[in-house]
Formats: C-alpha cells, sequence, structure tokens
C-alpha cells in the first residue's frame, strides 16, 4: 500500500515527463495538462491504495487512456461542429510556445560554461529531434517515449499501449529507422 507521501512523492516524480509526452501526443499544451491532471486524479482516486511498485504502469495506461479520450472528444467536436470552424479565428495551436530544450536546460542544469555555439547546435538538434517526434505515427510515438523516454521495458510498454509485445517492438523500430534517416538527411549524425 503506498502512504499518501509516496503518492504525492510520485506524482511529483512523474509531471513533467507525462507533460512532455502529452504534448507530443496532442501538440497542445492546455489539453496536456489537463489530460496529466485527469490522469493524476484518476490514479489517485482508483489506484492510491495499490502498492508503490504498480503506480507506475497504472499510471502510464490512465495517460495512455486518458489521451485517447482527448482525441475521441476532438473527433466528436470536430465532427458535430465542423460547420462552424468557418467562422473561428485560427491564431495557432499553441505548439509554438512549447520549447524541449527550455525545458530540458531548466531541468538538468545543462548549459553552464558551455559556448555560444555548442549551445545553439544543441537547440538546433533538439529541435530537430522534437519536430521528428511530432511527425511520428502516434503508435510509434508512443511505443518510442514509453521505452526510451519512460524507460520502460517491452512487457511493461506493451501493458500500457494494450498491444503485443512484438508489436511494441515493430513499432520502436519503425520510429527509430524513421528518426534516424530523418535526422541524418538534417546531417545530424550520433
Amino acid at each position: 500500500m503506498a502512504t499518501e507521501s509516496e503518492l504525492s512523492d510520485f506524482l511529483k516524480g512523474v509531471e513533467k515527463r507525462a507533460f512532455k509526452r502529452a504534448v507530443y501526443h496532442v501538440r497542445d499544451e492546455e489539453a496536456a495538462l489537463d489530460i496529466v491532471q485527469d490522469s493524476m486524479m484518476k490514479l489517485a482516486e482508483h489506484y492510491g491504495d495499490k502498492p508503490l511498485a504498480e503506480l507506475p504502469l497504472l499510471f502510464q495506461r490512465i495517460l495512455s487512456n486518458c489521451t485517447l479520450d482527448w482525441f475521441r472528444r476532438q473527433k466528436t467536436r470536430h465532427a458535430l461542429f465542423s460547420n462552424l470552424s468557418e467562422f473561428e479565428t485560427h491564431g495557432g495551436d499553441g505548439s509554438e510556445d512549447f520549447d524541449l530544450l527550455e525545458t530540458l536546460v531548466g531541468n538538468s542544469g545543462a548549459g553552464f560554461g558551455e559556448s555560444a555555439e555548442d549551445a545553439t547546435r544543441r537547440s538546433q538538434i533538439l529541435q530537430a529531434i522534437e519536430q521528428q517526434l511530432r511527425a511520428l505515427p502516434s503508435r510509434q510515438r508512443e511505443a518510442f517515449l514509453l521505452r526510451y523516454w519512460e524507460e520502460m521495458d517491452v512487457a511493461e510498454t506493451a501493458a500500457v499501449m494494450g498491444c503485443s509485445e512484438g508489436s511494441v517492438k515493430t513499432h520502436c523500430s519503425r520510429a527509430v529507422h524513421t528518426l534516424a534517416r530523418a535526422l541524418r538527411a538534417r546531417g545530424i549524425w550520433p
């Protein structure tokens, strides 16, 4: 049984990565915040009495389900109100405001003692990676982020995504090859 303090510490530890993952999926910071908050609330309400070791998988599964629910609501909303969209003003989707470099620098403390050239190069590489991640198909992006961002093993990723381990391996392989090819085309090598 996770104590209230352990649950709180767990949620504090996953909130930033969960937000980044949600932003990559929905490409809208406000929606991503809502999704993460809903996920955290559901975990606390329905699974707060589970052992601490079970919380990471439960949370990732809840986050995936909340993200899918958001997409379903968007699809329904767009289907119902597609005729009204002609009258709306579009100021952008807000995804331009999310800066992966700023988030990483703020979290890791990197960048101190770094030359301007190195900082610029790192910024450009991170922006290219972020752009290529957003371009991946959703299942490949989800598998990639769970495996390499959240550092889950294949079985855990399969459980979160609700698919077989073979599918996870296929999605990850395709994502890695697509990212590598796209980054090499931009002159970025490992």
